[in-house]
């Protein structure tokens, strides 16, 4: 029953020399557990138990095989990598970061994914400096004159902060405040064709730039924007967590 050293297993180990060393370590592995199985069966009395040792040998093959299998198995290389060719030069690819997907969100994506997620991005920025901005002037005593709920004889003045906010709010104020935000969704903004995600100068009003900037100019606005709304969806998440948590502030005061 035994096998020459350069046997089977030798040449399964000999055909490993791929980039991958896994491939190496399956196969020396493999060799390693069917010569131990290979040895024991030599040293064996042909009378007793040999039925038991090749058992346990063809089991080693078997399994030496399947490992030798998935060794050879296509590596994943990271649909991440197929992003990053296809996106780092995008707009918002910065400095420290560069391209950052940490949720493979445009795994396998194509240009038309690409300006969705940069058109909800930019709208969720714009809207995130708005309520940062909210946040911090309400807190500053800063209110709109007058009455938010004439029949309920409440002023702007009335309505809480942050949170509290929210609920201060009369329910006729609120349905207002939603069909206003739906009329702008639905027919206000207007994207305009062909031109780069979040460019509403296609809009019912007017809106564009303020200045007849240079293309140069123009794509780094675009940068501040897109910077500047990213950092307020981390600044209003970070007041809404912080007032929760009853924190003070420098400029905002007590949450």
């Amino acid at each position: 029953m035994k096998l020459p050293n350069d046997g089977m297993m030798v040449v399964s180990c000999k055909m490993s020399t791929k980039d991958n060393p896994n491939y190496q370590m399956t196969y020396v592995a493999a060799y390693l557990s069917c010569q131990h199985q290979l040895r024991s069966v030599d040293g064996l009395n042909n009378t007793t138990n040999s039925t038991s040792s090749i058992s346990n040998m063809k089991s080693a093959i078997i399994a030496a095989l399947i490992g030798s299998a998935a060794a050879f198995a296509p590596a994943q290389t990271g649909k991440a990598t197929t992003a990053l060719n296809a996106f780092e030069n995008e707009l918002g690819a910065q400095v420290p970061l560069g391209f950052f997907d940490p949720l493979g969100l445009l795994d396998d994506a194509d240009q038309e994914r690409f300006d969705r997620l940069r058109y909800v991005e930019l709208k969720h920025g714009r809207i995130c400096q708005l309520a940062f901005l909210g946040q911090i002037t309400t807190r500053a005593g800063f209110y709109l004159p007058g009455y938010i709920s004439t029949s309920e004889d409440k002023l702007f003045s009335d309505v809480g902060q942050g949170w509290a906010g929210s609920f201060d709010v009369p329910v006729a104020g609120a349905l207002q405040m939603l069909a206003f935000v739906g009329f702008l969704e639905l027919a206000g903004w207007k994207q305009a064709e062909g031109s780069f995600p979040g460019d509403f100068s296609a809009s019912s009003f007017p809106v564009g730039w303020l200045d007849n900037y240079d293309e140069e100019t123009k794509l780094q606005k675009r940068a501040i924007e897109l910077n500047n709304g990213r950092a307020a969806m981390m600044g209003i998440l970070g007041l809404m967590v912080h007032e929760q948590l009853g924190t003070t502030l420098p400029v905002i005061g007590k949450l």
